[in-house]
């Protein structure tokens, strides 16, 4: 499978992401517990890796498998990184709004490049950094509004701490991505058996998650797991099934292709579905969202294109040309 059939079925899946939760509210609002939904998706990636590695242990040779503690060790860390991220997420929306936290968001493109170079050795030439900054301006400008509106002015009026707390969850979202690739290309274990461990781990914080707001809320609604899927629809099912498939589609790029195709694909799936509220959500198209489409596009372009499609080559000199050449230098006087 070509990685980038998989990266551009991971844009349209994400793409969908947002537009199938906001379908699934009623009259503005969740009917069920939004918290369910990631527990859910976990479980989903860990059943469908579970069915795959058990149908690859039934041909031969059988696929490698670290057991060792040592190594298994390492895939609840992601998890980890990730509870902090949204810790973090949350303590940064106390101090700015919605709009000025998307488009501190898109600092995750460059840290992702710059930890790509520092953790795993990847060098980047000119033209992809120049290609990666691009891509983050690109996003930036097709998220800001009007220059004389109250959204755009707050985006340099929140207070320092905001500001701070923006750049870290920027940097714990790349390091968590990074940090999962690592283990993906650590060793030639099977991505099922790889995807177990991770969801697995993954599965048991989204669980802690759902008995920490029962413990906060006081058990007003009942234990979790006998509302867990109350409010349910088929809407909310398709939620919970695209988010599962995108996540085994990422566990995909981060084994064999790597988190620059992933950021890009995110990228753009953004973008797509900015498109695709202008016919379902009347949303009204800007100069802005155009411009960011364009430089998004050149950034990817410049990204992935062959070095010959983006520089002049010098002219290849012909023989006879050579000897005009050496003539001219031997007829120049000497001193």
């Amino acid at each position: 499978m070509q990685w980038y059939f998989v990266a551009a079925l991971l844009t349209v899946l994400t793409s969908s992401q947002g537009i199938l939760t906001t379908l699934s509210q009623s009259n503005g609002e969740y009917k069920y517990d939004y918290a369910t939904v990631p527990f859910l998706a976990e479980v989903f990636k860990l059943a469908v890796s579970s069915l795959l590695l058990w149908n690859e242990c039934q041909k031969s040779p059988l696929p490698k498998m670290t057991t060792e503690w040592k190594t298994v060790a390492l895939f609840p860390i992601p998890s980890v990184i990730y509870l902090i991220h949204n810790n973090v997420q949350f303590a940064t929306l106390t101090y700015v709004d919605t709009s000025t936290y998307q488009i501190m968001g898109n600092l995750k493109i460059v840290t992702t490049g710059v930890l790509f170079r520092m953790f795993l050795g990847r060098r980047l030439s000119n033209l992809q950094w120049m290609a990666i900054v691009l891509l983050a301006v690109g996003t930036t400008t097709s998220q800001v509004r009007g220059c004389g509106e109250t959204s755009c002015e707050s985006l340099f009026s929140a207070p320092i701490q905001g500001y701070m707390l923006g750049v870290l969850s920027a940097c714990l979202s790349a390091l968590a991505g990074i940090y999962t690739e690592f283990l993906m290309k650590k060793n030639n274990d099977s991505l099922y058996w790889q995807n177990i461990q991770l969801y697995t781990f993954g599965t048991l914080f989204n669980m802690a998650r759902l008995l920490v707001d029962d413990f906060r809320g006081g058990f007003e609604n009942g234990p979790w797991w006998q509302r867990i899927f109350n409010g349910y629809t088929i809407t909310t099912w398709l939620v919970v099934l695209n988010l599962g498939s995108t996540g085994l589609l990422v566990s995909w790029l981060m084994k064999h292709a790597d988190n620059i195709v992933k950021v890009y694909s995110t990228s753009m799936a953004m973008l797509l579905t900015m498109l695709l509220s202008l016919f379902l959500f009347n949303f009204k198209p800007t100069l802005q969202l155009f411009l960011g489409i364009i430089i998004c596009m050149m950034s990817l372009h410049m990204y992935f294109a062959p070095p010959n499609m983006l520089l002049d080559m010098p002219l290849t000199v012909k023989p006879d040309e050579e000897k005009l050449i050496e003539v001219s230098v031997d007829r120049r006087p000497h001193s």
